[in-house]
């Protein structure tokens, strides 16, 4: 087979245009209707309101509400008959406002009642000390509250293409870098359309050229370069702008921005997102506020679900 992998798809030397479709993954099938989540917690905090707002607007999924797992088992239960399973989920979210909310019981039982469904915890900015030292419950990665929305609306994206998706994964210093390396993670493995071209700004050359690299890998054509605050007349409908430590005047520029061009979503990357700066920006007219360093997947889940959103308006 000249050194070809049995389960590579691509027979070496055929032209890209004559490529075979990826196949379904795990038997799954495209879907007819919004996607379904579970959000376990509260919803009350600042940062997790906004992170559920996001992820909603974003994916369009559905998101069903649970004070906890065992209220919440109970009343799936009693929304199944009894010769019926629960609703299908395609996941799971336990929110965490502050260190301790959930146990590995909690945990357990979601599981149980959900096999094969994945869980998840997004966590408010207090929490940020604790992740440093590990994932709080075994086997359930901890997602902050700015990265969730787009890392799962990465993640839809790739189930509906049946792509292998990334979501799940153990997290590791070198994700990105396997991420840009593997051939299903690569530009062509993706579906080209909804690829909208972007305008990027950034404070400072390297961190210029490193988010433009990011956006090329994620597929995003790059139609302008800006070397500090973007411009007030961008060319484009989507605007990245990595403004490093946000303050009272980048807040000032992006209400200029967005009163100039409505149309404009902008994503701002600040070095500490909180809920007063996220609120804040999306006062100014910002679409999103995500941490910097961003992960790729987040960035281009983010894009994806703010172009769809876009074209729709």
């Amino acid at each position: 087979m000249h050194g070809a992998r049995v389960h590579d798809s691509i027979v070496r030397g055929l032209p890209r245009a004559e490529w075979p479709a990826p196949p379904l993954l795990h038997g799954a099938a495209p879907r007819s209707g919004p996607r379904r989540v579970l959000w376990v917690g509260v919803v009350d905090d600042d940062e997790l309101s906004m992170a559920r707002s996001a992820l909603v607007r974003l994916t369009g999924c559905t998101v069903t509400r649970l004070a906890s797992p065992a209220a919440g088992l109970a009343a799936l239960r009693r929304e199944s008959s009894p010769a019926e399973s629960p609703p299908p989920l395609d996941g799971i979210l336990l929110a965490v406002d502050r260190p301790g909310r959930w146990s590995a019981e909690d945990a357990l039982a979601l599981a149980q009642a959900f096999p094969l469904t994945p869980i998840f915890a997004i966590a408010s900015s207090l929490c940020d000390g604790r992740r440093r030292s590990g994932p709080p419950l075994p086997g359930i990665e901890e997602l902050p509250w700015h990265d969730a929305a787009g890392r799962l609306a990465r993640w839809f994206v790739d189930l509906d293409a049946g792509l292998p998706g990334s979501l799940g994964l153990a997290p590791t210093v070198r994700r990105e870098d396997r991420f840009l390396e593997a051939p299903t993670f690569q530009p062509h493995a993706r579906p080209a359309a909804g690829q909208a071209p972007v305008t990027v700004a950034a404070r400072t050359a390297l961190d210029l050229d490193g988010l433009a690299d990011l956006l090329a890998a994620a597929g995003h054509p790059i139609v302008q370069r800006t070397l500090g605050r973007p411009e007030l007349s961008p060319p484009c409908r989507l605007v990245v702008w990595d403004a490093g430590r946000l303050d009272g005047a980048d807040l000032e520029w992006l209400r200029l921005l967005v009163a100039n061009r409505p149309s404009v979503a902008v994503v701002v990357l600040d070095s500490f997102p909180r809920g007063d700066s996220g609120r804040a920006v999306l006062r100014a007219g910002g679409a999103a506020l995500l941490g910097r360093p961003v992960a790729l997947e987040v960035l281009a889940g983010t894009l994806r679900g703010l172009a769809s959103v876009t074209s729709v308006a």
